[in-house]
């Protein structure tokens, strides 16, 4: 991801490469480009990490069959978190359909408590770990339509702009379904944060 010179590359410069030469090295360069903030994305969208992995190596198998298809006219970060969503959204509804139901086990919840010494207040960190699995859990229950639109604004950063775009919705839509998933977060989060509201 680095130039001669020290420059990093941007995603439009490694996609461009990985067009005109369709080498191994400027996809892997792609893909480490992405990986960690489509993971986040595919995880706080879908709550489960195994499906969220998936669906990340899915959306990479489509990124590299279907390079061709990308243009130009919009940033990459777009077409690709395009292609993740879409797949999300696929991916929920199959789930819908089959009513089912993913309960996460204890060994994944453990994974959110990272206790390196006893030193920085260990129930701190617990509870902290506690925390963060009830805002994920207060996250999917945000209706879908809100829920894509927060976390891809306030936890992936995307402008009102790149989001529209992704979702094909008007700026004014995406602000107000960003306004209305918040509302509702907050509701779902009161129970936590009531001493700080």
């Amino acid at each position: 991801m680095v130039t001669a010179g020290n420059k990093k590359k941007s995603a439009e410069e490694i996609m461009s490469t990985f067009q005109e030469t369709n080498s191994s090295a400027s996809f892997e360069e792609l893909v480490n480009y992405f990986k960690n903030p489509l993971l986040n994305y595919l995880y706080r969208f879908i709550g489960d990490r195994d499906i969220a992995e998936d669906i990340l190596q899915d959306t990479f198998i489509k990124v590299y069959r279907k390079k061709e298809l990308y243009n130009g006219s919009a940033k990459v970060s777009t077409w690709i978190y395009t292609i993740a969503g879409n797949l999300a959204k696929s991916e929920i509804s199959k789930r819908n359909k089959h009513h089912h139901l993913q309960i996460s086990t204890s060994e994944d919840d453990e994974k959110h408590v990272d206790i390196i010494s006893p030193e920085p207040q260990p129930d701190r960190v617990v509870d902290s770990g506690i925390k963060a699995q009830f805002i994920q859990d207060a996250l999917l229950k945000v209706p879908e339509i809100y829920r894509e639109a927060v976390i891809l604004r306030d936890i992936q950063e995307l402008s009102y702009e790149e989001i529209a775009e992704m979702l094909d919705i008007t700026v004014g839509t995406v602000k107000s379904r960003i306004s209305r998933g918040r509302a509702i977060l907050q509701e779902l989060l009161r129970p936590i944060y009531k001493d700080d509201i």
